[in-house]
């Protein structure tokens, strides 16, 4: 099975509410998957603490410089929870 650059659309709306909700919902692991990259690539000795989430798909399979499509697959995998409140989503 091959996919599309991001994926099918309907597949990730079965996850979330709305397009705008798998937007932001994208951004904000984007951004927790981009942390994890900064982290590996900085040597062990100069680590310091941060918030960085590993991918919750096969390691193996993904490319690491593509935070956005990692956040897709996962959110198509049914692996992102979240909560929708006055303040936004958690």
């Amino acid at each position: 099975m091959t996919k599309t650059i991001f994926g099918d659309l309907e597949a990730l709306l079965e996850h979330t509410d709305s397009k705008f909700s798998l937007v932001n919902i994208a951004t904000k692991r984007a951004r927790q998957l981009n942390n994890w990259i900064r982290v590996q690539q900085t040597p062990p000795t100069e680590r310091r603490e941060f918030f960085a989430s590993e991918p919750l798909v096969d390691q193996a399979s993904i490319n690491p410089n593509k935070p956005v499509s990692i956040a897709l697959d996962e959110i198509a995998d049914g692996r992102i929870a979240y909560k929708r409140t006055k303040e936004g989503i958690k």
